[in-house]
């Protein structure tokens, strides 16, 4: 089979396309074929060596796969071969989402609805979690919001999850009018250019979901209202300092930090996905497709997430 793997750190460039051994599916496994594979920004900075764990090499990354079962190991029924699953690599530690063909344990294999194609399914895995966890935490019925990169994986379904949940005011903050365009059409009653100095102080919102980080992170204390909480949702790092903490307890703020993995229990993932694969099949949620690539192109895919001109979710796509 075809892989993209990268035995050193560095650009887009190290991404090879390499021929590897079909894996063979052992005691209680399926073989699928991928159908569509997730690129993750935290791959991006993982093949530059710029994430918080530095992995082994060579790797093949890539988190969330969906496809076709192919085959099934010892103890698992034979009737799941033909099914459209998704795999949530990501849920049971393993990477290997870059390839024509991966093997997991059947019971982590979750059935994707027909009237859903594979590109939304898996569109929906780690970032629809990711926004469903969110509001889940942070109840947002009644009250105003604000979401940076709101035209993103996460942020596009954010949007639309905090409206479904009855928030009374979305705010959208985006970095080109396009993207702040597409936030104002998937529900947010306002959109923030976040270039623009003082972007924040107007915004009065009682809850922030910052999924940039970084000195937005900084700027975002400006846009909570007395008693407001600061939720801070990205892969990069933090620019707060404690005279900004300091603040924030003057101003009896809270800051709150988020982590998807340790919220994820099997039988709620495969509950969560099921629910959030449902809505976007009946067309309650829209997924915002940021781009479609071939396997063999993964390192344009790292690159259009770099350029930081996209929006929605990158998926990579097996040929033939």
């Amino acid at each position: 089979m075809k892989a993209v793997q990268f035995s050193r750190f560095g650009p887009p460039e190290v991404l090879d396309l390499a021929d590897m051994p079909t894996p063979v599916p052992g005691d209680g496994e399926a073989l699928v074929r991928m159908k569509a594979s997730g690129v993750n920004f935290f791959e991006v900075l993982m093949r530059a060596d710029r994430y918080a764990v530095t992995p082994p090499l060579p790797l093949v990354p890539g988190v969330e796969v969906t496809g076709v079962v192919e085959a099934v190991g010892e103890g698992v029924d034979h009737a799941l071969i033909g099914a459209r699953v998704a795999v949530p690599l990501f849920a049971i530690g393993r990477a290997g989402g870059y390839a024509e063909y991966v093997a997991a344990d059947a019971g982590a294999l979750v059935p994707v609805p027909d009237g859903l194609s594979f590109e939304d399914a898996t569109a929906l895995m780690v970032q629809g979690l990711t926004a469903l966890h969110l509001v889940r935490q942070n109840p947002v019925a009644g009250k105003n919001i604000l979401v940076t990169a709101a035209a993103g994986g996460v942020g596009s379904l954010l949007i639309q999850l905090a409206r479904r949940d009855g928030a009374e005011a979305i705010i959208a903050a985006a970095g080109s009018e396009r993207k702040r365009q597409l936030a104002l059409s998937l529900g947010a009653d306002q959109a923030l250019d976040y270039r623009q100095q003082g972007w924040a102080k107007a915004a009065g919102a009682d809850i922030v979901f910052d999924l940039v980080g970084g000195e937005i992170s900084k700027a975002c204390m400006a846009a909570l209202k007395q008693n407001g909480r600061l939720v801070l949702a990205a892969m990069g790092r933090f620019s707060l300092e404690r005279a900004d903490i300091e603040a924030m307890l003057d101003a009896n703020q809270s800051l709150q930090g988020f982590s998807l993995l340790p919220l994820l229990t099997k039988e709620e993932l495969a509950r969560d996905l099921a629910d959030i694969f449902r809505l976007a099949a009946e067309g309650e949620l829209k997924i915002v497709r940021g781009g479609t690539f071939p396997l063999a192109a993964a390192a344009d895919a790292h690159r259009a997430i770099e350029s930081r001109d996209t929006a929605g979710k990158i998926v990579l796509v097996a040929e033939g």
